[in-house]
């Protein structure tokens, strides 16, 4: 299979490449050769009617002179012969002049009398037609029949038509010319075709080797893992671009495993330790109950470090369940929800654990009611979300501080502390999933919150944000509800909790 799909590749490149050379030859030859054959014939046209209408002057003046006279002295002028030599020179036509001053032609089956032929050799039966057409229609006709060029021209003495002017002019020239160009052209197609066929094999071969680098590391990721080795092409094409490509995956993926192990490891550990302290909670107080020899106060903390290893497989369990939802893309509802109704309860469910910190929550809301477009449920999970780490990580006996604002067609819920901040290099980073900040390091949790906060956030056309400033200052941002589609409620003043 690796074998046989750069050959098909390479030969579909070649058939490609030539089929293109063929068609673009092809339409040059139909463009340039039919009409340059034409624009030649009808430079010959323009030229020998040119000639002829500078001479007709002459042979008319000869007649003129000459109206009395026999045919073969007009025949026989010098003058005549002399414009009918210099016309031939000049056109390299066969000039023929036809008198017609003692017969008047009246219809085509008459033969006018030539009295002057510059080619006697060839029986001149077209240009006794043109001169009976030239006589009849009293205008200068022109007729091409293949390569033969005839113009014939009436000849007027006093007024009237008195003889006929025939110019025959065999175009053998333009046929060769084109006929030479053909020639050209076709060996230089054919040189072109070669040269198309070269140029084609050395590009695929290149461009296959390169396709099959690509490939091959390809293969070894999936044998080997993202640690394989990374590609390298620094060309500016496609092929490059689709190596950096790879190359970007290579490292997400490199990333993401990194993570994967990370949150292993840190899995691993924050389950081991509530359930150890579970396990040995449980079995001091079998023991203690077995014994009869129950100390109450001593049970009660037991009791109380339980209860706090349990919250802490509740968060594991919480945060696992909306990363596996947001994963599976379970759909969100969108509708209107007031903003300030909702911070309110979400700080009441964070009373007991402020106060624990000696913390206040400040909630500050505007005058009217701020109305948002989103989820109930996914805009009060990012404000736990941000209420628990602030709490975790703000400075003891700091008020914390919920906000929410309405304006320019944005819907706001602020979650800010007086702690130290965060640094810039992590300023994104903690977005990432399993990604724990260096503050968080010695804490408990496993770096899902924030990119669990964003990604509903995002989910609902909104955006989670870490502001520049002092302190910490998360603002989840959501489309403002129409007026149309806010419930009709109770205004309710601010308050703090």
């Amino acid at each position: 299979m690796r074998r046989h799909w750069p050959a098909g590749l390479r030969w579909r490149l070649l058939l490609a490449l030539l089929a293109t050379s063929v068609l673009t030859l092809g339409t040059a030859a139909v463009v340039v050769l039919q009409p340059l054959r034409d624009r030649l014939r009808d430079q010959s046209v323009d030229s020998l009617h040119q000639a002829v209408t500078e001479h007709v002057g002459e042979f008319e003046a000869v007649f003129a002179r000459d109206q009395k006279a026999s045919l073969a002295t007009i025949a026989n002028d010098p003058d005549l012969f002399g414009a009918a030599s210099e016309l031939s020179a000049q056109t390299d036509a066969r000039v023929l002049v036809a008198d017609d001053t003692t017969s008047p032609v009246s219809t085509l089956d008459s033969a006018p009398d030539f009295i002057y032929d510059s080619d006697f050799s060839v029986k001149p039966t077209k240009a006794m037609h043109m001169a009976l057409r030239a006589l009849l229609e009293e205008r200068m006709v022109t007729e091409m029949d293949g390569d033969d060029l005839l113009v014939g021209i009436p000849l007027y003495v006093k007024g009237e038509p008195t003889a006929m002017l025939v110019a025959e002019r065999r175009l053998s020239e333009v046929s060769a010319l084109v006929a030479q160009v053909r020639n050209r052209f076709l060996i230089a197609a054919v040189i072109g075709l070669a040269l198309a066929v070269l140029l084609a094999v050395a590009l695929s071969s290149t461009l296959l080797r390169r396709l099959g680098r690509l490939r091959a590391v390809a293969v070894r990721i999936t044998d080997e893992g993202p640690d394989a080795p990374t590609p390298h092409d620094e060309r500016r094409d496609e092929v490059g671009d689709l190596a950096r490509a790879l190359a970007r995956m290579q490292e997400e993926l490199r990333r993401q495993e990194t993570a994967r192990r990370a949150f292993v490891s840190t899995a691993s550990h924050e389950l081991r330790t509530p359930l150890t302290m579970l396990q040995g909670t449980m079995e001091l107080l079998e023991e203690d109950l077995r014994a009869d020899q129950l100390d109450e106060e001593d049970a009660l903390r037991q009791v109380d470090t339980a209860r706090q290893q349990l919250m802490r497989l509740s968060v594991l369990a919480s945060e696992l369940l909306d990363l596996s939802r947001l994963d599976a893309a379970v759909p969100l509802r969108s509708e209107a929800v007031e903003l300030g109704e909702l911070a309110r309860a979400v700080a009441a469910e964070f009373t007991l654990r402020a106060r624990e910190r000696a913390t206040a929550i400040d909630i500050a809301l505007p005058e009217g009611a701020c109305w948002g477009r989103g989820d109930p449920d996914a805009i009060a999970r990012v404000v736990r979300i941000l209420l628990d780490n602030a709490l975790a990580y703000g400075p003891r006996g700091e008020p914390v501080r919920v906000e929410t604002r309405d304006g320019g067609g944005w819907a706001t819920i602020a979650v800010a502390d007086d702690g130290p901040g965060i640094p810039e290099p992590e300023r994104e980073r903690i977005f990432e999933r399993f990604h724990r900040g260096a503050a968080a390091s010695s804490s408990g949790g496993f770096g899902l919150g924030l990119a669990i906060g964003r990604e509903l956030a995002r989910r609902m056309g909104g955006e989670l944000e870490l502001e520049d400033g002092t302190g910490t200052r998360f603002v989840l941002r959501l489309h403002s509800a129409g007026a149309q589609e806010k419930p009709a409620r109770p205004s309710r003043d601010r308050v703090s909790a």
